[in-house]
């Protein structure tokens, strides 16, 4: 039963702590008074937005986001791959270059079909 105190005991304090923060933000700033503050529109340095913040980025940005995620999560499998190649050899380098192999035909295929190219 005593690790079970301790986790509920770490809850509890984290429940206390949320309702503390709830408990002041309430007595800054009681119910209705944010009324007003939608009313007076996104601040963008004093002046207002001249398009709507959606529409600012291209289609094009989220091919490149795909690509970047692709890369990010090579990086993910790479990490725990590099501490643990030296103990398995060279099945693990193997796949590891299966792997980047997949990762390369990837973006063969989107340098293929121009989502890489910006005009």
């Amino acid at each position: 039963m005593a690790p079970y105190a301790v986790v509920l005991s770490v809850v509890g304090l984290v429940a206390a702590l949320v309702a503390a923060v709830y408990a002041v933000s309430y007595v800054l700033t009681p119910p209705g008074a944010e009324a007003g503050l939608h009313l007076s529109g996104p601040y963008l340095s004093g002046r207002r937005p001249a398009e709507h913040a959606v529409s600012r980025y291209h289609v094009r940005w989220y091919a490149v986001s795909m690509v970047f995620l692709a890369f990010d999560m090579e990086m993910v499998f790479m990490y725990p791959w590099a501490l643990v190649v030296a103990s398995v050899g060279v099945k693990a380098v193997v796949e590891m270059f299966l792997f980047l192999g997949l990762i390369m035909v990837g973006v063969l295929y989107a340098w293929r079909e121009g989502a890489l190219r910006w005009a």
